[in-house]
């Protein structure tokens, strides 16, 4: 089965209590571009995304991932794929379609996080106004908030790392890239990705004893400088900065995270990072006595509800380590 079935991450519903203090974040401040309105739903992107959108934002009674879904690199690819998320016994079943997207098939992972694949999409079309000469762009910068680019990637918090990370690389065909590991065998973290990029997703234990949580979306900005400007507004506007601005030494990034008033985790990713062409590329293991520069390279240390806290919000289960 090939490993390049999955092509990308095409888009994110993220659930929120407060649709429009959520919707102010994502629009008036990280620039988002509203493509469209059905329902309780608003659809956005990044002005660098091409398709109709990359955030599904759906009212809803507590915050949390509402589904994930990535775009096959083939109707084949599809095909192939679903058949082999069936076997698994993961498969949920086909839906027709959504606003901005063809027929899916909808699964979960062994944690329960809700996913989806998809072929077919429709892609953004400016309008005269918004319509640049930059081809590579599908419309003109914002002028709204300092715009974030486009959806880099997700990460959901797992009660087990490793027999998610095999679904994903089994099924889905996904590349481990880096991992954590601590004692004599317990993974802690893997991030995987199905392009160069170092991770589309990532996969984080969850020491509450919970499982199916959601810990981040992440958008790619591209300018430190724009990283500066976006905290002056954060803090301006009541908008908790949870950590940053920083660097890990897992995928390089330069990140700030931060948590929309939905509660949900959002991180601004960019600027540093590094890119994967060997073919034959070793996953990176990061052990117990390196943790420290794993997860900061520089910039103050995570807080510890940074480890805890995902969506939707639940106690412990399990005792946790302060």
């Amino acid at each position: 089965m090939s490993n390049f079935d999955i092509a990308q991450l095409a888009h994110v519903e993220l659930y929120t209590p407060k649709p429009e203090e959520s919707l102010k974040f994502f629009t008036d401040y990280m620039g988002l571009q509203i493509t469209a309105r059905e329902g309780q739903s608003v659809y956005l992107r990044g002005y660098e995304d091409f398709y109709h959108h990359t955030l599904k934002l759906t009212e809803a009674k507590e915050a949390g991932m509402g589904h994930v879904a990535w775009r096959a690199s083939s109707p084949e690819a599809l095909e192939r794929r679903v058949a082999s998320i069936q076997q698994s016994g993961y498969g949920k079943g086909w839906i027709d379609g959504d606003l901005g997207h063809g027929r899916a098939y909808q699964f979960v992972t062994p944690d329960g996080h809700n996913q989806e694949i998809l072929w077919e999409v429709d892609y953004f079309q400016a309008s005269a106004d918004q319509k640049t000469l930059l081809k590579s762009r599908p419309q003109k910068r914002p002028l709204t908030g300092i715009p974030a680019r486009r959806l880099d990637h997700i990460n959901m918090m797992c009660s087990d790392v490793a027999k998610n990370r095999e679904f994903m690389s089994e099924q889905l065909g996904f590349k481990l890239r880096e991992q954590i590991i601590v004692g004599e065998n317990q993974e802690l973290g893997a991030w995987m990705s199905v392009s160069p990029l170092v991770h589309e997703v990532a996969l984080m234990g969850d020491q509450t004893g919970n499982s199916g949580r959601f810990h981040h979306i992440a958008f790619w900005y591209g300018y430190p400088q724009h990283l500066m400007d976006l905290a002056d507004i954060f803090a301006e506007n009541g908008i908790k900065i949870e950590a940053g601005p920083g660097k890990h030494g897992v995928s390089q990034a330069y990140f700030m995270y931060v948590i929309e008033p939905g509660g949900n985790r959002v991180e601004l990713f960019g600027d540093s990072g590094y890119l994967i062409f060997d073919p034959d590329w070793k996953p990176l293991v990061w052990r117990e006595h390196e943790l420290n520069e794993a997860i900061i390279w520089y910039g103050s240390p995570l807080p510890n509800e940074y480890f805890l806290y995902g969506t939707p919000d639940k106690p412990a289960k399990v005792p946790v380590i302060k």
